[in-house]
């Protein structure tokens, strides 16, 4: 039978907080098993319960295989209770409040290798009529310049110059993307096609009818060609945007000028590219210093 800090807490949360019977059955868990293993039988030793206890717990879940993601749900638990402890006045101060949960990993962005992305080798895979000179363009302003999907979507004939590109990005705002002389001609040998459809959309790119394209429609047509020119597992527009970013710190960019062409809020969201990068940097190493080849 759970403690009587523990039904109220659930009465309240069912009450007051609204809370579904699935949520109230794993708080109760979590929370019988945080109690058992910090022997909290009574109230007094529910006043006790210092940080060291609760980041024992921690270490006692980790060793049993609970994933990081597991841990922070079930710390997640102790917060609302301590809050609701405070809120009743059973507790003067949370002892969770200076405890941190495990670093959750998150999984590298999957990227094509450059080999792969071959200009030749990609060149073969498209028809040289309208539809393939537009989804070749959209494979390579994909690849070169790491614009969204939505962004690309979003282009309008106005923003595609000969030496860059304006997007609009999140939060609605604009930058500049330079593009290389090829993409341009690229550019060009698409606008003439183009003029053939008497649309009255301003949207740059536009389906065989006119129309404006749609995102099934370009996901569809970037893993179809994805799946022919590499071995990925994940093949979306995502994917080239994470291969230009692989690419370009590969060869040299700074994270700061990848962060403004990617279009990224804070840093943070860009050195997530600097994992696949070091694994590049370590092949190299590995390859051309004497201490690192293998005999």
């Amino acid at each position: 039978m759970a403690p009587f800090f523990i039904s109220n807490f659930l009465d309240y949360l069912k009450t007051e907080k609204r809370y579904s019977e699935h949520t109230l059955k794993s708080y109760h868990k979590d929370l019988v098993q945080f109690l058992e293993f910090s022997l909290i039988e009574t109230k007094d030793d529910l006043i006790e319960v210092r940080p060291i206890n609760i980041r024992g717990w921690i270490v006692d879940l980790m060793e049993n295989d609970f994933s990081a993601r597991t841990v922070n749900r079930k710390l997640s638990t102790l917060r609302t209770f301590f809050k609701y402890l405070l809120k009743e006045g059973i507790l003067q101060s949370s002892p969770i409040k200076t405890v941190n949960g495990p670093r959750i990993s998150k999984p590298l962005p999957s990227f094509a290798k450059t080999e792969q992305l071959d200009s030749l080798k990609i060149d073969d895979l498209f028809q040289k009529d309208f539809s393939g000179i537009r989804d070749r363009l959209m494979f390579e302003i994909f690849y070169q310049t790491g614009i969204r999907s939505s962004e690309l979507i979003g282009l309008t004939v106005d923003r595609v110059k000969q030496d860059q590109i304006k997007v609009i990005g999140k939060r609605k705002k604009e930058r500049i993307i330079p593009i290389t002389p090829e993409l341009n001609n690229l550019i060009q040998e698409y606008k003439k096609l183009r003029t053939k459809f008497n649309t009255e959309t301003n949207n740059f790119f536009v389906l065989d009818n006119g129309k404006k394209l749609y995102p099934k429609f370009v996901y569809r047509k970037i893993n179809n060609y994805l799946s022919i020119a590499t071995d990925l597992e994940k093949r979306s527009p995502h994917v080239l945007r994470h291969t230009f970013a692989t690419h370009m710190l590969n060869n040299g960019a700074g994270l700061e000028i990848l962060k403004d062409l990617l279009g990224h809020a804070n840093l943070s969201a860009t050195q997530v590219y600097t994992h696949n990068s070091f694994a590049q940097l370590n092949t190299i190493y590995s390859q051309s210093h004497p201490r690192g080849q293998k005999t």
